[in-house]
């Protein structure tokens, strides 16, 4: 009986252990279960709270991008789109480079309530964006607030680099962008777009219905001749010490723009930043008296006028005295010229005795032809209104045979050049490539041919012999004008500040492609001699324009025997010894 017991009570105790253990057991799998249930709910709740709730107020407002902006206090980065806009169409150039472009990209922000370790993120960020301090983002990681931005449109390594920080108070918003792979390459033409998607400038501006429908848009600039026009004014700019300048290469058989640079430029991605002097557009905004480009019309309209040879004379050995106003050479010849002189040594008086010819309603109807004296019609919405004499006497006849006392735009003088020089049809500038490329602009005839032949020669003898032979590059008969006005200041010109420029045509027997560069307040240099002339100036420049051109475009030289070298030498026999070039 004892032993029964004995063995009775050591299976009570064994019993006993083995349900102490089992409820044990059973007690840390319901707390286990409970944790995991509490998190579960914890996950749920915050993907609820950013699925429906912050979803909801990101929605608000037209898109994301504002609404979050809103909330934080500050304006969304240029040129971010809102994630619900359909995306902005590409702009090209005419041989598909891109010039404007929509990206989707992530921009970073945080709740500060959600961050787990403070110190940790905010040392992880900083090695993110070493632009951001760490005092920075650890001062927004420990802000009150529920939402704080922390950097706008990463980059795929940046967005990838957050996310390994394993951060859960880190978020994302995706959002378009619009990005100028360009940079400031022809961003005077090619313009930019606010936050919303709204150009503001440039094509952006004159097509942004077309943009924001998707539509991709080509235009007529080659961007390798774009990067050769300005680089080779930015080097000119900086020799003469200038304030700026303006330049454009254009097909003068049908207006395309192939090239337009205004100098200083800007960033488009932060045009908002950038200096008024920057973003003004010296090529369409800018009106300018060109001076003695302007002879090349003044001389098309007496040849329209009057049917004269080339061998036809005037006396320019005297000032032409006008009521209070006296015009003079700038390096006077003192001596009767004939036409061709007249031109190449680019005689101020001559100028004004054929504008007198003319006659005051003829020269302002032929500059009106030329499109000169009206406001441009061009796809930049962002156009100058030419400065004409109000009322026009006979002296602003006199003097606007030479250039000054009219100001208009550099698209507007290339493309009247273009206009004597193509066969006398008139050109309308376009920056938007056409189906038909090599279709003309207009069928509108402006000059006669005869009228155009003789100013083609007249242009080569001014780069074979006169004012512009700095210009010349050889075999590819290169023909152009001199241009040299004082700026209005206050009212009254003044001989320190000057606008320098050269317009440049090639090949001269058959004109297919114009350079015009102007430069804006040259200052004279030991190697010029002090001048700061477009001889010196602005003719080196178009050479070395040209020269880059053939080679881009694969053009190659007449030989040097070739007849077409010879083209306008037959004006040497008008051409006396007088006192040779200036």
């Amino acid at each position: 009986m004892i032993f029964s017991y004995r063995l009775r009570r050591n299976a009570v105790k064994i019993e006993g252990e083995r349900s102490s253990a089992l409820d044990l057991a059973r007690g840390r799998l319901v707390l286990m279960g409970g944790f995991f249930i509490l998190m579960y709910i914890v996950f749920a709740v915050r993907a609820f709270d950013l699925a429906v709730i912050q979803g909801r107020a990101i929605s608000a407002d037209n898109g994301a991008t504002v609404e979050l902006s809103a909330m934080e206090g500050s304006e969304d980065a240029p040129g971010t789109l809102p994630a619900d806009i359909a995306r902005r169409g590409d702009i090209t150039d005419r041989n598909g480079a891109l010039l404007a472009t929509t990206l989707r990209t992530a921009s970073l922000f945080a709740d500060p309530h959600l961050i787990s370790d403070t110190a940790r993120a905010a040392g992880g960020l900083a090695k993110i964006f070493p632009d951001i301090s760490y005092g920075e983002i650890l001062q927004k990681l420990q802000s009150d607030k529920r939402f704080v931005w922390i950097s706008r449109n990463l980059s795929p390594e940046q967005q990838y680099s957050v996310l390994e920080l394993g951060e859960p108070g880190l978020e994302f918003k995706h959002a378009y962008q619009r990005f100028y792979p360009q940079g400031a390459l022809g961003s005077h033409l090619v313009g930019y777009a606010d936050v919303d998607g709204r150009g503001l400038a440039g094509i952006e501006r004159g097509f942004n219905n077309y943009l924001n429908s998707g539509e991709t848009l080509r235009l007529s600039l080659d961007m390798r001749l774009q990067h050769a026009l300005r680089r080779e004014m930015t080097a000119v700019i900086d020799e003469f010490s200038a304030i700026g300048g303006a330049g454009l290469i254009m097909d003068v058989t049908n207006g395309d723009i192939l090239a337009g640079v205004s100098l200083p430029d800007f960033n488009p991605h932060r045009a908002g930043e950038a200096l008024e002097t920057e973003v003004f557009n010296r090529l369409t905004l800018g009106a300018y008296e060109m001076g003695s480009v302007f002879k090349i019309f003044s001389i098309a309209a007496f040849f329209e006028t009057h049917d004269v040879g080339m061998n036809t004379t005037f006396d320019t050995r005297d000032p032409i005295r006008i009521g209070r106003f006296t015009i003079r050479d700038y390096h006077a010849e003192n001596r009767i010229l004939t036409i061709p002189e007249v031109f190449m040594y680019s005689s101020n008086i001559g100028s004004a005795l054929m504008g007198r010819a003319v006659g005051t309603e003829n020269l302002q109807n032929f500059y009106e032809d030329l499109a000169l004296t009206t406001p441009l019609d061009f796809e930049v919405r962002e156009v100058a209104r030419p400065m004409v004499p109000s009322p026009w006497r006979e002296v602003n006849t006199l003097t606007a045979s030479y250039g000054h006392g009219v100001a208009t735009t550099p698209v507007q003088t290339i493309s009247a050049v273009a206009s004597v020089v193509n066969g006398g049809y008139l050109i309308k500038p376009r920056l938007v490539l056409a189906e038909d490329e090599g279709k003309a602009s207009t069928d509108v005839r402006v000059v006669s041919e005869k009228t155009s032949n003789k100013m083609r020669e007249l242009l080569r003898l001014v780069v074979t012999a006169g004012t512009g032979k700095n210009a010349d590059v050889a075999g590819y008969r290169v023909g152009g004008k001199t241009g040299t006005a004082e700026k209005i200041i206050n009212g009254r010109y003044d001989g320190n500040k000057k606008i320098s420029s050269f317009v440049g045509v090639f090949p001269m027997d058959a004109p297919r492609y114009a350079v015009f560069i102007m430069i804006d307040e040259p200052k004279g240099t030991k190697r010029t001699y002090g001048y700061a002339t477009g001889g010196w100036v602005a003719a080196p420049a178009v050479s070395r324009v040209i020269a880059s051109m053939v080679a881009i475009l694969g053009i190659p030289p007449s030989s040097p025997d070739s007849p077409e070298n010879a083209y306008g030498q037959d004006l040497k026999q008008y051409v006396s010894a007088g006192k040779g070039e200036h």
